[in-house]
């Protein structure tokens, strides 16, 4: 699996990403990772992701924009926002805007298990 995972927090980053591999013990995974919403998109736009984990809060391009560039390039993208803003007007403009889900963070390993059932 091909995943983009995009925090401008590298703590943040190891943490999604050690959750993840945890989930997907034994398989062979490929993560790239962006600190901003500018470089989320960027790769984007080079790469095919089966996932992306996206924060909200982000220098140069928030969340919220690399989201809708992200699927205006691509409307199949399966993008799932992982945020500490878990304001209900957030949740909603996300989802409306293509996400998937949304997750708060810490993103626990049984809700990482649940988005890998829900993507495949």
């Amino acid at each position: 699996m091909k995943v983009l995972v995009a925090d401008d927090s590298k703590m943040a980053r190891k943490m999604l990403i050690k959750i993840f591999s945890d989930c997907r013990e034994g398989q062979e995974d490929e993560i790239l990772q962006a600190q901003n919403g500018e470089e989320a998109v960027n790769l984007y736009k080079e790469n095919t992701f089966d996932v992306v984990f996206l924060d909200l809060t982000m220098p140069i391009m928030d969340g919220f924009h690399a989201l809708k560039l992200i699927k205006e390039f691509d409307s199949n993208a399966k993008v799932i926002v992982v945020s500490a803003d878990i304001q209900q007007g957030s949740m909603s403009q996300v989802r409306e805007d293509g996400a998937i889900d949304f997750v708060k963070k810490p993103i626990s390993d049984v809700k990482m298990k649940q988005i890998l059932e829900k993507i495949k």
